[in-house]
Formats: C-alpha cells, sequence, structure tokens
C-alpha cells in the first residue's frame, strides 16, 4: 500500500511542477492516504533536522553540498517548503522505486511550529538549531513560544545530537539532559556592531550583557546577576579575513574557510552546516570544498540576469533578517539600483509593521540609481522608505510594471523580498523565461 501511495504522489508531484507547483501537494496527498507514511520514507537514512527563526533553506542546502563530498548520496528540499506536507513531498520526489536506501542522508529544514510533530514520528541523528528572532508575531506570538515549541520538539529526540547556535541567550542551557554541539563565533564580526534588540536572562530575567555583538541581539552574552554565560564552543568562527558585498573569508578553527556569499548571517549558516558536519564525521577538507562549491539559488542571494540588469533577489522576513541582508550590501560601493517586495500573506506574515524597525535609513550610504517598490504593501513601503529620506521611488503595482522597470536598468540590482513575493516573482521570472528551474 505504501508503494501505491508513494507512486501516485510521485504522479502528482510531476503534473503539479508542469504548472509551477509540486512542493506541498504531494505530501499532503499522501499523509491523507497514509498518515503513518514519514516513518516508510526515511527508512535507511541518516536524518538531519534543521530549524530556527532564519537561516534554515541556505544551511540544509551548504550540509547538502558538503554531505555529497563524502560520496554519499543528501536529499533536501530547497525550495523552502518546510511544514510536514513538504517534508513528505520532497522525500517522495527522492523515494527510489528500485534499489534502496543505505546511509545516504535526508537533511531536511522544518518549520519550528511543526518540528515536534516531525520527531514524534522519527527518530534524527542531529537536530541543528540555528536562531530564535521575532517573526511573523500573528502565527507565532514572542520568541519564548518559539523556543518552546523546539524544546518540546527536540524532547521527542533523546538520542539526537544537539547542534545550536552558541550566540543565541534562548539556547543556552537548552534540553539540559540532550547531548550538545555548540557553534559561534570567538571574535567580533564588526567593531562597531551594537545589540539592536534587548535580552534577558533565561534564569533570573536580568538584562544580559554582551561583550561582543555578531548582529542584532547575537554575540559573547553572559549575565551580571546570576553568572549564566554563554557555553564552550566546539566550533568557532577565530578571524574574519575578509567580508564584501559577494562573499566573505574566514578562519574556523585554524581552518581558512571561503564563503561565495555575503553577509554575517551566511557565515552563520556555514558554520551551523559545518558544525553538523563535524558531529556526521566529515573532514575539514570535505567541509571546506562543500562550503566553497555552494550557489546561491532560490531567493537566497540568487541572481537573475533581466537584460543588462543584474537582480540579486535577498529574502527578508523580520527585522533582524533585513536588517543584516542589508548589511550585506552595503559594502559595495559602486552605482547600484534597489528595490522592496513586501507581502502580507500568510506566508509573510499579515502584519508589517515591523519594517518600522529596520534601519533602511543606511541605504542612504550607497549610491542609488533607482528605487524600485512593489508587493501588495507596496505603499506601506513607499511611506516607510519616503521617512528613510528616499525621494525618487518607482511604485510598481503589477510584476509587469516592475519587469518594465527592471529592463529599462543596467548593472547591479539588490532585490530585497517578503516570502510569497520572491516566489510569485519566481514563478513570474520562470514565465518570462528569465529563470529557467523553478524549482531546484
Amino acid at each position: 500500500m505504501d508503494l501505491l501511495v508513494i507512486l501516485l504522489a510521485k504522479v502528482i508531484g510531476f503534473l503539479s511542477g508542469l504548472f509551477g507547483g509540486g512542493t506541498n501537494l504531494p505530501g499532503q496527498v499522501a499523509l491523507k492516504l497514509r498518515p503513518n507514511i514519514l516513518k516508510r520514507l526515511v527508512r535507511g537514512y541518516r536524518v538531519i533536522l534543521v530549524t530556527g527563526t532564519n537561516g534554515k533553506t541556505t544551511t540544509t542546502s551548504i550540509l547538502q553540498n558538503i554531505l555529497r563530498q563524502t560520496g554519499k548520496r543528501a536529499v533536501n528540499s530547497t525550495s523552502g517548503a518546510n511544514m510536514k506536507g513538504g517534508v513528505v513531498s520532497c522525500l517522495i520526489r527522492n523515494f527510489p522505486l528500485f534499489g534502496k536506501v543505505d546511509g545516504d542522508y535526508a537533511v531536511l529544514e522544518v518549520d519550528e511550529a511543526y518540528m515536534r510533530h516531525i520527531t514524534a514520528e522519527i527518530s534524527p541523528e542531529v537536530i541543528a538549531v540555528t536562531n530564535i528572532f521575532r517573526d511573523q508575531l500573528d502565527r507565532y506570538g514572542e520568541t519564548e513560544k518559539t523556543l518552546a515549541l523546539i524544546e518540546e520538539a527536540c524532547k521527542n529526540a533523546p538520542d539526537a545530537m544537539l547542534v545550536l547556535n552558541a550566540d543565541e541567550a534562548l539556547l543556552g542551557d537548552f534540553v539540559p539532559e540532550g547531548r550538545h554541539f555548540y557553534y559561534g563565533f570567538s571574535v567580533p564580526l564588526r567593531k562597531d556592531a551594537e545589540k539592536t534588540e534587548e535580552i534577558y536572562c533565561k534564569k533570573c530575567r536580568a538584562p544580559l550583557e554582551l561583550s561582543y555583538v555578531t548582529f542584532n541581539h547575537l554575540g559573547n552574552y553572559s549575565c551580571p546577576v546570576c553568572g549564566f554565560h554563554r557555553p564552550r564552543l566546539d566550533l568557532a568562527v577565530d578571524h574574519i579575513n575578509s567580508v564584501s558585498a559577494d562573499s566573505s573569508d574566514i578562519t574556523m578553527c585554524g581552518v581558512s574557510v571561503a564563503i561565495p556569499q555575503a553577509g554575517a548571517y551566511n557565515i552563520y549558516n556555514a558554520l551551523c552546516a559545518a558544525a553538523c558536519a563535524r558531529v556526521l564525521g566529515v573532514s575539514d577538507s570535505e567541509i571546506c570544498a562543500g562550503i566553497a562549491g555552494q550557489k546561491s539559488k532560490f531567493g537566497r542571494q540568487e541572481t537573475v540576469q533581466v537584460e543588462k540588469a543584474s537582480v540579486r533577489i535577498i529574502l527578508i522576513k523580520n527585522p533582524a533578517g533585513a536588517a543584516e541582508a542589508i548589511a550585506s550590501v552595503l559594502p559595495d560601493k559602486n552605482n547600484v539600483s534597489l528595490g522592496v517586495l513586501l507581502n502580507d500573506n500568510v506566508g509573510d506574515g499579515t502584519d508589517v509593521s515591523w519594517i518600522y524597525d529596520v534601519d533602511f535609513e543606511c541605504l542612504n550610504q550607497m549610491e542609488c540609481k533607482r528605487f524600485f517598490v512593489g508587493g501588495t504593501r507596496a505603499w506601506d513601503m513607499a511611506v516607510r522608505l519616503k521617512t528613510a529620506g528616499f525621494e525618487h521611488l518607482s511604485v510598481c503595482e503589477s510584476y509587469e510594471e516592475l519587469l518594465s522597470a527592471l529592463q529599462e536598468t543596467e548593472g547591479r540590482v539588490y532585490l530585497f523580498v517578503t516570502y510569497s513575493a520572491m516566489t510569485g516573482f519566481r514563478k513570474f521570472l520562470h514565465r518570462k523565461k528569465y529563470i529557467r528551474k523553478l524549482w531546484f
């Protein structure tokens, strides 16, 4: 029966893929027919789950690339479909109808709220948690709720190794009975970095102090009242060798690592993937090769050529991630164009007031030729940018208008987009033949 359901779901995935879908529907159908199908699908895999507010998609993609260096098959969904239906769809798409899985890896990103449902059914070898930021408050509420959901999920998998961001204070003393592997920065990323959000001690609720900040509230924290502090680092960034608008070069535990993506958050993503790989026994040379060979894809600093415009699509979804996405482009001293697509669909969060917590003002230091604004809340974004000091904005009320504007533009364009705007605009560009492959 399982095989028939899997075959049916594969056919549904193929057909829906012809029309630009296929990331959730096959899994939803399979779960309707066989609610316990997930256990069958992961049989034979070494399972790694990645969750957290920001960085899941890129971290799983980098880890997949690293694990392929070992000669083993590593499957994951790079589309960002991370609820249960999306996880099942990924495994169905990669299910071998002939032959069997033997020691291969399933690297699966999982939505924070759905993790507990996944770990209630399967036993992962590794669970990685990237960070916990305020995100979609209409759905998750405050960070303590997100933390509680992730803790519950990890308690369902007592044998899993927990790979945790040590610079995230909410993950200190995390699931005390669990096995931990902590990664983080032993040096500040930028000398002038300051925390942009107050954080409090998990033990006594006193404000935490940070000897240095990487970004937002992440860094080397300690409590001046009860002594709660950052745990010892098992894998650390020891030195920042260089940072540009296109890449970073770091030293990680004495090993130089080239990261072909910009931004502090991508250093964290690479570090998390490297930590997972270390736990799985992968060599440093394979880790470095996997990170260096990583390609930006699916709206995570993905570049699309539109006539003479080189459009870099950068996903933003909350103040912390948006701030670092903006910081990642500031080193570019060329004359560039900028754009923001703001949607308020369920996948984005229906409350867009968070845009007033983002320092768009710092973009004024860039040489900007044109500034495009679009999305379902284009005019809200235009007002926000007006208050940030931008006078001449091109408000595009449709993808057709935005495409026409891009076709008239030359050079680099940094386009910041919320999730549903990213998927919608990519589908539009795919129909217009500017993107060859819709799903990776």
